[in-house]
């Protein structure tokens, strides 16, 4: 595969996956045999990570819009450094809803394999954000 066509499938996530929850498309972009390097020990690992993780995300957010801000790729490696935005609308992770916009960001490491999700690496501030506009 092109480092275009890795770059445009990790775009292709963002929007169906991350910002729609769409999980008939997230089946099909995430491989089976998937290593989420993000997943807290003890949590199970895999396609279901990313299925927990957005539904926890869209419980918690609304009108989630993702604006990839850089992206370098080389080989089966794509690193996207992204803003994910959205209205506190719900209980997210713990934290009570505000009803305001919270923004964070995030830098993942995807490696693709046969077009598909095969691992998995991210770090982001979204408890500092959270934190923040709980007044913490």
């Amino acid at each position: 595969m092109s480092i275009e066509k890795n770059k445009a499938i990790i775009a292709q996530f963002d929007t169906a996956c991350i910002e729609q929850n769409n999980k008939a498309v997230l089946d099909e972009m995430v491989s089976d045999k998937v290593i989420n390097h993000a997943t807290p020990a003890g949590r199970p690992n895999g396609k279901e990570s990313f299925h927990h993780f957005l539904d926890a995300l869209h419980a918690g957010l609304s009108d989630i819009r993702v604006s990839i801000l850089r992206q370098v790729a080389e080989n089966d490696l794509v690193v996207t450094h992204k803003s994910i935005s959205g209205t506190h609308s719900g209980t997210l992770f713990g934290a009570p809803p505000t009803g305001k916009e919270l923004s964070f960001e995030a830098i993942e490491i995807i490696r693709l394999e046969d077009g598909k999700y095969a691992e998995h690496w991210v770090q982001s501030n979204m408890a500092a954000a959270l934190g923040a506009m709980q007044g913490h």
